[in-house]
């Protein structure tokens, strides 16, 4: 039986949701940094000069929405901008200055312990955050202060921010709120992912208080987040296998997951995370931990399994995105060439189309040429995928 179109896109988009047939293969694609640099470095093609936002782009192109980076500051950090962090007790000090083009973001914690810095560097050139400085950057890292920080920090959700941006976003689609990050993610942020590993060695105890209190300091903001109602909720963790091992899921991270896919559920929410890098081993415990989808999922050349094959390995409930990578908006020179690696992944997936949205793995590069973005949003309508011709 031949399935109804999709009334609009965000009426698509919340069927995948529902993993219910869309109708056709939802496209939702990120242009974040692409976006950015071509209108920071003037390099906007005529055809979109009139754009000011990644939503104006989206927009232009008649594509769907399933996003969590709309509403984010790329020069402040990787994602959020719908909450603020509190620490009482702890003064926190953040500064900003242009170095060389650079944007320097410079933040302090003072705690009755010790202080605490961290450093990144907007690099204007290459439109990308880099982190210079981690907070236990130390050759001896303050661990006390760091504890005095964990211990006391929460987080407050904006949800009249929220709701502004859902309205503007409207029949659209659907804006995710990507706020949180994982207790493991937590000391990757802190430390490097390198020396997370020696402190989870080296302290295991401390480490195992931070991880429960950082659990606990996110859940409080996702019960903020489902109080306002969100209808999708993202931990922005980067789940490669190379930094999230599954051990060290299992270890440190399957608890929130578990329990934040579980209360996204009961509240009608759906719970995702940042992925990308390798999946095939962290597919089946993702999955059996209830977590709704993972966002971005890499396949080769930047991954280890193809998307048919990771919607196998996810069972029969795991929503995947992705499908568009560097490997091709950088290497494609013509129409047909897209057109024809666009129906070869359609007819793949069209088995599993009420879990897929066609994506970025991760990004879109800045690399990408203008045109191969038009040949993929048309070769997506000329294969009858979408619903605004």
């Amino acid at each position: 039986m031949d399935v109804p179109a999709p009334s609009t896109p965000r009426d698509a988009v919340l069927r995948v949701l529902r993993r219910e047939d869309p109708g056709r293969i939802v496209y939702a694609p990120n242009y974040w940094q692409w976006f950015t640099h071509h209108r920071n470095h003037g390099l906007l093609p005529p055809e979109i000069a009139h754009c000011d936002s990644q939503l104006d782009l989206i927009r232009h192109l008649a594509l769907d929405i399933f996003s969590r980076n709309l509403y984010c500051d790329p020069t402040e950090y990787w994602f959020g901008g719908l909450s603020r962090e509190t620490s009482e007790g702890v003064g926190t000090e953040i500064r900003r200055r242009i170095e060389d083009g650079d944007t320097i973001t410079e933040k302090t914690h003072r705690t009755p312990r010790g202080t605490l810095s961290e450093r990144l560097r907007y690099v204007f050139s290459e439109s990308t955050l880099v982190q210079e400085r981690h907070l236990l950057d130390e050759p001896e890292p303050n661990l006390d202060a760091f504890e005095q920080l964990v211990l006391a920090r929460r987080w407050l959700f904006d949800a009249e921010r929220w709701r502004q941006w859902r309205d503007r976003i409207g029949p659209a689609g659907v804006v995710i709120a990507g706020e949180l990050f994982s207790p493991l993610k937590m000391l990757h942020l802190a430390a490097g992912a390198a020396d997370a590993v020696y402190l989870l060695e080296d302290h295991p105890e401390r480490c195992a208080e931070w991880m429960a209190a950082h659990e606990e300091a996110q859940l409080d903001l996702l019960r903020q987040m489902l109080d306002a109602g969100v209808e999708a909720i993202m931990s922005m963790d980067n789940l490669d296998a190379a930094f999230h091992p599954p051990a060290y899921v299992e270890r440190y991270s399957a608890s929130f997951y578990e329990r934040a896919s579980r209360m996204c559920r009961e509240r009608g929410a759906v719970f995702f995370i940042h992925a990308c890098g390798r999946q095939r081993a962290l597919l089946p415990l993702i999955a059996s931990l209830g977590v709704d989808g993972l966002e971005g999922v890499a396949y080769p050349p930047l991954g280890d399994v193809s998307l048919d094959e990771a919607m196998r390995l996810s069972g029969d409930r795991l929503i995947i995105t992705g499908g568009i990578s560097a490997a091709e908006t950088e290497r494609f020179r013509s129409f047909r060439e897209t057109r024809d690696y666009l129906a070869r992944l359609v007819d793949s997936l069209r088995p599993h189309r009420h879990r897929f949205m066609l994506s970025a793995s991760c990004n879109t590069s800045t690399r990408t040429p203008w045109e191969v973005i038009r040949w993929f949003r048309d070769a997506w309508c000329e294969l009858g995928q979408s619903n605004h011709e």
